[in-house]
């Protein structure tokens, strides 16, 4: 199963995909893409060797995709229970070449992916969470119809600021009044 919108597609992992998947996330000590992504939180440089242990937490993961255009891997779409009891469902996502930043690759990629988690989970709502420093985070969710849902205040320091918790959420019922045309 895959998605595709024009020369993005979305899809399940493959064992192939690893290599390329560790160098963008792993292989370097601090990326350029987590200065975006959480980097609040520390980022661990792990051997190529340590990746692998753990490669089934992405092989044909339902909770992990590849983002690719072109047919060049770029990043991953995921999702997280919350509380799966409630159906509580947060998702994310991280284009990790600097390449593809501002071109319009997350959001196309962020529309597929809530459209087969809507498609393939009994959900009402999705969401996910960033910070105030990443903007264009924000503008996504904002150009799709998510609503901001949450705001804790100054929250997460980086670099000697401090930034709010942004939390960014769409209903079923709006996603398919905006998205797809009703």
């Amino acid at each position: 199963m895959s998605y595709q919108d024009n020369d993005l597609k979305i899809r399940p992992i493959t064992n192939e995909d690893l290599p390329r998947l560790w160098e963008l996330i792993y292989k370097d000590k601090a990326p350029e893409w987590k200065k975006w992504d959480a980097p609040y939180f520390e980022h661990k440089q792990i051997p190529f060797d340590e990746f692998m242990w753990n490669k089934d937490h992405y092989v044909n993961h339902d909770q992990r995709w590849a983002i690719e255009v072109a047919g060049e891997l770029i990043g991953t779409v995921s999702y997280y229970w919350e509380h799966e009891p409630s159906h509580w469902l947060e998702m994310g996502i991280g284009i990790y070449n600097p390449i593809y930043w501002s071109g319009g690759y997350g959001t196309r990629a962020i529309i597929l992916w809530i459209n087969h988690l809507f498609t393939s989970l009994p959900i009402v709502r999705v969401g996910y969470t960033t910070w105030s420093g990443n903007e264009r985070m924000i503008k996504v969710g904002e150009k799709i119809g998510m609503k901001m849902e949450g705001r804790m205040r100054k929250c997460r320091y980086y670099n000697g600021e401090y930034y709010d918790s942004i939390r960014m959420g769409i209903l079923r019922e709006e996603w398919e009044s905006t998205i797809l045309g009703g």
